[in-house]
């Protein structure tokens, strides 16, 4: 995955992701029309698809809620990268097949900056800075609900599997 950059800092609960105001609905097209606004209010008319956030510590702290990856993951955004993510928000984005990454150096990634991420390598490629960064290891059962596209298909999948 590649993406231009928007960098938030530290502590971005997930009211700032999704405010409780729109937790009426768990759609997450219209979730996506209001993910990072209270961060950012501009934040979906300027991002677009395949973008990245790259934020501080503890990203997705909080409530526990789902709709947090879901509205970013519908938004578009290829992935999130930051030194650490709340325990809950890591494991729910990861059901919701929105990839995150730990990365300690995260704070040398601009604003604006496009960037690459290789999975399978374990690196961030910070093209505009010519950088190359290792990032903590995704365990493999992580990489396959990513790759399914969520917990739920990974499951149908299994299903499908052990049925034929």
């Amino acid at each position: 995955m590649q993406g231009r950059v928007w960098k938030f800092g530290d502590n971005i609960d997930t009211d700032l992701i999704i405010a409780a105001r729109y937790l009426n609905t768990s759609e997450p097209s219209a979730l996506a029309k209001h993910v990072m606004e209270d961060a950012d209010p501009e934040f979906v008319s300027k991002m677009s698809e395949g973008d990245i956030i790259v934020a501080g510590e503890n990203f997705g702290c909080g409530s526990s809620r789902e709709h947090a990856p879901i509205a970013l993951k519908a938004a578009g955004i290829s992935a999130v990268i930051a030194p650490t993510f709340a325990r809950i928000f890591y494991r729910n984005a990861f059901n919701m097949g929105l990839p995150i990454f730990e990365l300690d150096e995260s704070a040398e990634i601009d604003e604006g900056d496009t960037v690459r991420v290789d999975m399978d390598k374990g690196e961030v490629i910070n093209i505009t800075q010519a950088k190359t960064y290792k990032f903590t290891p995704i365990p493999e059962f992580m990489q396959e609900l990513v790759d399914a596209g969520g917990l739920i298909e990974f499951a149908k999948q299994e299903l499908a599997t052990s049925e034929a």
